[in-house]
């Protein structure tokens, strides 16, 4: 087993690599400038590497981009392997990374947010309190002239 710095370091090279490669060196048109690499994870023993990415576009690209990166699998390692020299390259794989359609559902949810509280500000904008401006029990004048005079409490 493989410390967590050296596979940390190892995936940080392997996003690297793979990015630079996906940028100048592979000619596939399916895998255009709208792929970005996000994040890059690999086992403690170095041999399986997770690559994460995002297409900006609809499904139907994505479903391309996905298509390429399988076909591009060997090129890619083999870059890997020159860029790395280790022992053995990992293996690649490439997921899709849900980012963006959890931050757009997060959005979402925010704008909703917004919405709820602009109808609360709007049916809340000229109303009074229930009980008044100061709903709590205060003493009168006479018992707070009497707590004054023994001292304190008049329960005795």
């Amino acid at each position: 087993m493989a410390d967590n710095a050296r596979a940390k370091r190892l995936a940080d090279l392997i996003r690297e690599v793979v990015a630079q490669k996906l940028q100048r060196g592979i000619k596939d048109p399916r895998l255009g400038t709208h792929v970005t690499i996000t994040d890059t994870r690999v086992t403690g023993d170095l041999r399986e590497a997770t690559v994460f990415y995002t297409v900006y576009g609809d499904d139907e690209e994505r479903q391309a981009v996905a298509a390429g990166l399988e076909s591009a699998k060997g090129i890619l390692r083999s870059e890997v392997g020159r860029a790395a020299g280790v022992k053995f390259t990992p293996t690649l794989t490439f997921v899709a990374d849900a980012l963006p359609d959890t931050a757009r559902t997060i959005d979402d949810l925010l704008d909703k947010a917004r919405q709820s509280d602009a109808k609360v500000r709007e049916a809340s904008a000229g109303a009074s309190y229930a009980a008044g401006a100061d709903p709590y029990r205060k003493p009168s004048d006479e018992e707070a002239a009497d707590t004054t005079e023994t001292g304190g409490d008049t329960a005795e």
